[in-house]
């Protein structure tokens, strides 16, 4: 049985362009990603991109799948990500967007804290998305298969990590 294959870039029609949702470490280098559509909202790749992390120990045993902090812009503002976060017990530095903020005033709730020192931290990964973009043909999506356009975003965070 053949399956058709969803384009992954290259002519767009329509504003169909391709996004990378990417969880990077703290020193900017790519842990795990997916690709989707440029129709997808970024919140709802999260759970995705976190169940992908695998972070190998030292030693014998599984490896760590859970982060100590995620940092994140407002567009991951959201209840549902917010009890993720709570309930496998990682710390947020995720701003709340002026909605949000405005509702809970409303209804008399405490506002969220937020680091202000962790959330700095989030640049890193804009700069791991312009590091990324050093590959030409990344930068530019050439490839129209999706696994083809995956392959060379897989080997372009290989290339990070070399020394």
């Amino acid at each position: 049985m053949r399956v058709k294959e969803a384009a992954a870039g290259g002519a767009r029609r329509h504003g169909d362009g391709r996004w990378h949702h990417l969880a990077c470490d703290g020193r900017g280098r790519p842990l795990a990603f997916t690709l989707t559509g440029g129709n997808v909202n970024d919140c709802t790749q999260f759970e995705a991109v976190m169940a992908r992390i695998r972070v190998p120990g030292c030693g014998p045993g599984r490896p760590r799948t859970r982060p100590e902090r995620v940092a994140a812009d407002k567009g991951y503002s959201s209840t549902k990500i917010r009890t993720y976060l709570r309930r496998r017990g990682i710390k947020a530095a995720i701003p709340e967007r002026i909605d949000q903020i405005n509702g809970r005033i409303r209804r008399g709730e405490s506002l969220c804290r937020l680091d202000k020192a962790a959330y700095r931290r989030r640049n890193l990964v804009e700069r791991c998305f312009n590091k990324l973009k050093h590959n030409k043909a990344l930068a530019t999506r050439y490839d129209k298969r999706a696994r083809h356009y995956q392959a060379l975003v897989t080997i372009a965070c290989l290339r990070l990590w070399l020394p």
